[in-house]
């Protein structure tokens, strides 16, 4: 094999090598709940007070059965689609399972590490499914060539879960081909200012499926609400796959309220927010350096993928002060040393970071020195 290349592998449809069914949430429940959530990928802030108030009056309408035409206009718009290009879900992990069981699908390909219920959801459907795994060593980042000729369906995120890559858009296109389904799985790009390598609205990359949601930035894990874009013919199969009436009625308005110019624009605002204090947490990781803590990057997602030695007794050490962070061994091609964490307002992110210095059980030298000096400096003269 080239050592150059990702490393490919092929698993039965039988195997439990990582538990693919563990996501963020778990590290909050019960005995979780109390803690600081830097283990969960939804921005804190949301959702806002307006869309609250949109979802209340949607609830007069609730008598009647959903009537999804006007979200599905709404998301046409705004990606100047035409609307037999989109298709409305209950979030994006129904989008995965739909995929799964509707596609004809011989030899199905799924780049990681990334959000695992892709996979899961082939599994579930009968496949045995195939893996490229990227490497730390080369930033997670996709070489098109390491993905097989004969794979008929490949699945990649971008901005990819864990890792915060995102992609270039050039070289995911290049993934495909006549004959082959390509689904890009863009749930964090509008936390991408510019929403730069975005594919979504491209109609020119044959076989392209763009997985959208409206979880992450607007706070609506709880409603499910997601999007597929993709040829006709596609969103046609995966529709017909669809129980009557899958999106509720207050799903449906967010997804019209959240797609409007307004919310475009509050959205780029947060997005740029986001960034700004990326940098401040990726900024005071790099103080851990001499303990051996790297972050993987350039992060370009509301979270920052991060390797320290021990990571399994940090992570149960940073519990025990407050904080939860996401386990990252259940992601294939990772091990347990290997943590996720949510970008956080620049106070939650200095809390966390005084956590991370008891939590290694020992001082960063680059992050003592300084404090050292200010408290040196707001010392008293010593009287003559």
């Amino acid at each position: 094999m080239d050592t150059h290349l990702p490393m490919r592998t092929e698993v039965p449809a039988g195997g439990r090598a990582h538990d693919l069914r563990h996501h963020g949430d778990a590290e909050v429940r019960d005995d979780g709940a109390a803690l600081v959530d830097l283990a969960v990928n939804v921005r804190a802030d949301t959702p806002p007070a307006w869309l609250r108030e949109h979802l209340a009056g949607s609830l007069g309408s609730l008598a009647a059965y959903p009537d999804g035409r006007a979200a599905r206009a709404a998301v046409a718009a705004r990606h100047g689609l035409p609307v037999e290009r989109v298709l409305l879900t209950a979030g994006a992990a129904e989008a995965f399972v739909l995929l799964a069981r509707a596609l004809e699908v011989r030899r199905p390909v799924v780049v990681h590490p990334q959000f695992t219920e892709p996979e899961a959801a082939l599994r579930d459907a009968g496949h045995t499914v195939g893996r490229v795994l990227l490497r730390a060593a080369d930033g997670f980042r996709l070489d098109p060539a390491a993905v097989p000729d004969d794979a008929d369906l490949v699945v990649v995120g971008n901005p990819t879960n864990p890792t915060s890559v995102l992609h270039p858009a050039s070289a995911l296109a290049r993934l495909a081909r006549p004959g082959r389904t390509l689904v890009v799985d863009e749930a964090f790009m509008d936390a991408v200012p510019g929403e730069r390598e975005a594919l979504a609205g491209r109609t020119d990359v044959p076989g392209l499926v763009v997985l959208r949601s409206l979880t992450k930035t607007w706070g609506l894990a709880g409603l499910r609400v997601g999007y597929v874009l993709a040829a006709p013919e596609t969103v046609g199969a995966l529709e017909r796959a669809q129980p009557l009436w899958p999106v509720s009625t207050p799903a449906l308005a967010a997804a019209e309220a959240c797609v409007a110019p307004r919310s475009l624009a509050e959205a780029a605002h947060a997005a740029h927010r986001t960034a700004a204090d990326r940098d401040r947490l990726v900024a005071g990781l790099a103080a851990y350096a001499g303990a051996g803590l790297r972050v993987a990057g350039p992060a370009e997602g509301p979270f920052v993928l991060l390797r320290v030695p021990g990571g399994a007794a940090v992570r149960h050490r940073l519990r025990g002060l407050g904080f939860a962070v996401r386990r990252g061994d259940t992601f294939p091609g990772l091990d347990e040393d290997w943590l996720r964490v949510a970008v956080r307002d620049r106070a939650t992110t200095d809390a966390f970071l005084r956590a991370l210095d008891r939590a290694l059980e020992r001082r960063a030298p680059e992050r003592a020195a300084p404090e050292r000096a200010a408290q040196e400096q707001a010392a008293p003269e010593p009287s003559a």
